[in-house]
């Protein structure tokens, strides 16, 4: 069955959306001590204090999502795999975020707007890619 029309440009954003938190993982790899220093005192501690578990579940949400971003422009069925793993990554960095240092606490409710997203669009993206593979869409 062909996929519907609007499948590929989804993907396309999708792929961009996806590179742009590798973006945003590289640039925190990046963050130095003296712009940590330069943060509010409560933000200090978040930024300097990120455990390596919370770290690799930001790499794994943004590399497996832009390799199943990838993988939806090509139409293939192992996209679905790799945004499930991405989505449950998500949780585990979000998890970190909003139980861990409260972010909620320390940043108010401005701190929910880009986590909802990532949840939301990381859901849409599973749910589009399960489809496409009993849609036949994706092989």
């Amino acid at each position: 069955m062909n996929p519907p029309a609007w499948l590929k440009p989804l993907a396309w954003a999708a792929l961009v959306w996806n590179l742009l938190g590798v973006i945003a993982f590289v640039m925190q790899l990046l963050i130095t001590p003296e712009m940590i220093s330069q943060l509010p005192e409560a933000q200090q501690a978040a930024y300097r204090d990120i455990p390596l578990w919370s770290t690799a579940a930001f790499a794994i949400a943004v590399f497996a999502a832009s390799f199943a971003s990838i993988l939806l422009l090509a139409k293939k069925a192992l996209a679905r795999e790799l945004f499930l793993i991405s989505f449950i990554a998500v949780l585990v960095q979000q998890y970190y975020n909003f139980v861990v240092i409260d972010s909620l606490a320390m940043f108010g409710t401005s701190a929910l707007a880009m986590p909802l997203c990532v949840i939301v669009i990381g859901l849409l993206l599973l749910f589009i890619s399960h489809k496409g593979k009993q849609q036949n869409w994706l092989n």
